[in-house]
């Protein structure tokens, strides 16, 4: 997979125009975190919906004293995930850094891609 700088150039231009704010990223873990906000504006949905999902269990059946175990594993959780919300920006650059160099390479003329040796 061989691109041309140019083509290197426009993705690094999408990437910094499509990067997740880290700024942006605190914010809604500060302000919504326990209902796993951050998670989904990072692309973690299926752990983000776990989140909401024990948050909203947590909540009611809290007057049972259960719910206090819920909303326990999501407290400590969201302290987990103020450490990990850099990793997770630096991933989700990462995989979209390789989506757009697989499209970029997908739409190159035939005659430019490089022959795949036989064997």
């Amino acid at each position: 997979m061989t691109l041309t700088t140019e083509q290197l150039m426009l993705v690094e231009q999408r990437l910094a125009n499509d990067k997740k704010s880290t700024l942006v990223a605190y914010l809604l873990w500060f302000f919504l975190g326990g209902f796993g906000v951050h998670r989904f504006y990072l692309g973690k949905s299926g752990s983000g919906a776990i989140m909401l999902v024990l948050m909203i269990l947590g909540w009611l059946t809290a007057i049972f004293y259960v719910g206090f175990a819920f909303l326990l594993v999501v407290a400590i959780w969201m302290i987990v995930d103020a450490f990990l919300i850099p990793g997770m920006i630096t991933d989700n650059t990462a995989q979209q850094r390789l989506r757009l160099q697989l499209e970029m390479n997908a739409g190159m003329p035939a005659a430019a891609v490089p022959p795949v040796p036989a064997g």
